[in-house]
């Protein structure tokens, strides 16, 4: 049986009135996972610019610190 065949069954075996509680905590995942994504896009696509002030000749001494 998979994961998520097990979490079926125990959502079914769960009162109405905490579906809503599982369902608030799905979403929390979600949106975490989505902040993730979003963090390292954003890294990546700031990266090009960075590359442009700290690989430069002036400031190469640094670069052994």
């Amino acid at each position: 049986m998979s994961v998520k065949d097990m979490i079926k069954d125990e959502i079914e075996k769960l009162p109405e009135n905490l579906l809503s509680e599982v369902f608030d905590f799905i979403q929390f995942i979600e949106a975490k996972k989505e902040r993730t994504l979003l963090a390292k896009a954003s890294q990546e696509l700031s990266m090009p610019s960075f590359e442009k002030i700290w690989n430069n000749d002036e400031d190469a001494v640094y670069d052994s610190l």
